[in-house]
This record gives C-alpha cells, sequence and structure tokens, in this order.
C-alpha cells in the first residue's frame, strides 16, 4: 500500500461533493488537476452529512490523496472528532476513502483490489440474505427456493429471533418451526446461516445455538445485544457451531480484544461502518493471525457493493460465501456494471478504481448537498 511509490507527484484533494439520485447516495472527490473519483455509499449520509461536511472534508482538502491511509488514522483527533467515534464518524470517513481510492485507482489505471494487495479471486460466491422477519417460515422458504433457482446460490441467511428483544421471537414459535422447514426443504446440499440481531441474552442464545445445531446451521450471527460481549462470549464458549459478528463494530482496539479473546468465531465489520478499506483490511489481518475467517457485513444492492467486492477479491481468509442482499435487485440503468449473482457468484467490478462507470448526465439531474 505504498502509494507514494506508485504515484511520484503529489495528488491534491480538491473538494468533495455529495449527490443523492434514484434513491442512491453518492461521493465524488475532485483533485487539483481535476481528475474525480466516486463511491456510492449507504444512506446513512443522508443524517451523517453534517459531520461529513464540517469534520472530514474540511481534513481531507488540501491534503496529498498520496497519504491516504495516515489520513484516514489521523482524522479522528482533527477538531476532537474522536467524540464522536462509532458509525456516526467512520461512515463519513468510509465516504472520503473510498472515494479516494476511486481517483487513485483511475490515475493508476488499476482496480481499487490492485492498490490495496494482490488480487487473488475474481468471483466472489454469495449466500443470500433475505433481511425478513415480517413472513412466516412457509412464505420465506418458499420465496429463497425461488430465489436459490434464479440465482444459482448455494447458501442463504435467515432472520430468527425479533431483533434487539429481550428473548422474544418476531412472532410466537417462528424460529422453532423455520429452521427445521427450511433444512427439510433446501436440503442438506445448501448452507444456512442465521442471524438474531441481538436478540438473546447469553442463556437463551446458548439454549438456541443448540436447537440450531442440530439443524446443521453453519453460523448464529449476533446472539446478543452488540455490545455485551461477554454475553456473546458465553455463547461462543458454550457452541461447538461458530458464532459470528462485529458489523457494529468500528474500533480497531475493540476488534483486537474480540478476536484475542475470541468473542465470535467469524468476524464480519461492515465496510463502510468500520471506516473504510484500509481499516477493514487491518481487521481481516487481525483475524488471519489468530487463524479466524472473515465475512464482513454487506446487505448491499448495486454500486454499493463495489467495495466489499473489492475487499474480497485480496482477503485471504475470506470466509466461503459472502452476504448478498437476496430481498433487492437495482433496477437503475445509470451506471455500469448491473452486479448480477451468476452461478452463486458475483463478478468483481474489473474496471479502474471502484469499477464503477457512471452515466455522465447525472451530475445535472441529481440532488447536490449543501
Amino acid at each position: 500500500m505504498d502509494f507514494q511509490e506508485r504515484f511520484p507527484q503529489p495528488v491534491r484533494i480538491a473538494s468533495f461533493e455529495a449527490y443523492r439520485f434514484q434513491g442512491r447516495f453518492l461521493v465524488q472527490v475532485i483533485s487539483e488537476e481535476g481528475v474525480t473519483g466516486v463511491a456510492t455509499v449507504n444512506d446513512r449520509l443522508a443524517y451523517l452529512w453534517p459531520i461529513f461536511q464540517q469534520f472530514i472534508i474540511p481534513y481531507f482538502v488540501g491534503k496529498d490523496a498520496r497519504d491516504l491511509p495516515s489520513l484516514v488514522e489521523g482524522v479522528y483527533t482533527y477538531r476532537s472528532v474522536y467524540k464522536l467515534a462509532g458509525i456516526a464518524l467512520w461512515n463519513p470517513v468510509a465516504y472520503a476513502e473510498l472515494a479516494v481510492l476511486d481517483l487513485l485507482g483511475k490515475l493508476a489505471d488499476c482496480s481499487v483490489a490492485e492498490l490495496l494487495g494482490t488480487v487473488i479471486r475474481q468471483d466472489i460466491p454469495v449466500y443470500l440474505s433475505s433481511l425478513r422477519r415480517d413472513t412466516t417460515p412457509e412464505e420465506e422458504v418458499a420465496w429463497l427456493v425461488d430465489r436459490l433457482a434464479e440465482t444459482g446460490a448455494t447458501a442463504v441467511k435467515l432472520k430468527i429471533g425479533g431483533r434487539m428483544s429481550h428473548n422474544a421471537d418476531a412472532s410466537p414459535g417462528r424460529t422453532e418451526r423455520l429452521i427445521p422447514l427450511a433444512r427439510k426443504t433446501f436440503g442438506d446440499d445448501i448452507t444456512i446461516y442465521v442471524d438474531a440481531n441481538g436478540s438473546y441474552d447469553a442463556a437463551r442464545g446458548i439454549e438456541v445455538g443448540t436447537f440450531l445445531a442440530g439443524y446443521g446451521v453453519d453460523f448464529l450471527e449476533e446472539p446478543c445485544p452488540w455490545q455485551a460481549y461477554w454475553e456473546t462470549k458465553r455463547v461462543a464458549d458454550a457452541l461447538a457451531m461458530p458464532v459470528a459478528g462485529g458489523e457494529q463494530d468500528s474500533s480497531l482496539e475493540q476488534f483486537a480484544w474480540m478476536i484475542r479473546d475470541r468473542v465470535v468465531d467469524v468476524v464480519q465489520p461492515d465496510v463502510m461502518y468500520n471506516g473504510g478499506l484500509i481499516r477493514a483490511l487491518q481487521v481481516a489481518q487481525m483475524a488471519a493471525a489468530a487463524g479466524m475467517s472473515i465475512m464482513p457485513h454487506s446487505p448491499k444492492v448495486g454500486a454499493e457493493a463495489a467495495a466489499v467486492l473489492q475487499f474480497c477479491s485480496i482477503a485471504g481468509n475470506l470466509g466461503p460465501y459472502q452476504e448478498w442482499n437476496a430481498r433487492h435487485a437495482d433496477p437503475v440503468s445509470w451506471y455500469t456494471p448491473t452486479f448480477e449473482i451468476q452461478d452463486g457468484a458475483v463478478p468483481v467490478p474489473g474496471g479502474p478504481g471502484l469499477g464503477v462507470e457512471y452515466d455522465p448526465d447525472i451530475w445535472q439531474k441529481a440532488e447536490r448537498f449543501f
């Protein structure tokens, strides 16, 4: 990641702009030479814009983009912005970092993955992440049967529990009916993951995890509220089945402790929540040193998934499948590629930067943030 060697001349950051277009959010960076980089980012920009505008943009503007790793680290103490530490801070940092990486990739005529590491895979096997709890077990399984057939995917993730619900299920007995039905219907060749979104205390998490193990579930994600680390560790210690977590975390020190003390077995940073690709790769390296796999949280659609696909193409300790939003397609026609599942996998965009090409007309039509 030696940008100084790759780019012999400074690449000064002149400005950032942010846009909303057809329900999508985009951040554009412009260098002093007029080269642009663009990242499609998550919709949290709608309410995190003041932090991006007042802290992140002023820190990055005028800096040399070749210093990006130190900029991502150094912004933490700019104007005491560390007092906002968490997703509210690291999301906007990711917006800036991803746009700058896209710019640097375009200048170097290579992908962001090639800038950051060695590409070891071009297609990313995915699991279909359903994201729903308001369905009956019968509705959920029937819908996923169709999606598995359409996509060629061989793994799914089901929602269980009620989401931060103090041991309550989304509807009475839903989990106990859903999992046996899913296994019976899908058969033994389909990998099943589940996500509890912090529904349980440790005792109930262990009980549910034991039940899940009887049906060959491959991991239990966030059994306990995400900040209840010791509760989560109790579940992970008690179960032979892997426990996954980390999507809400954005402290590298916290990840280091979680990995060292095996709070979870599968590490799941979110590329945007955790501050971008550089920090996500640091988490991956920590996990690799401990012999743990990494499976980033990524219920994205379309161009927003470009960053995590670049990450997945170079992470050596990547898990067998990566999350893909099974519920939402992105029918827009103003960028390429289409980010479709092909034979159970999504191709990594191959163009320069993040690999997304945008229709130039959108910048006149989009709503700009001020």
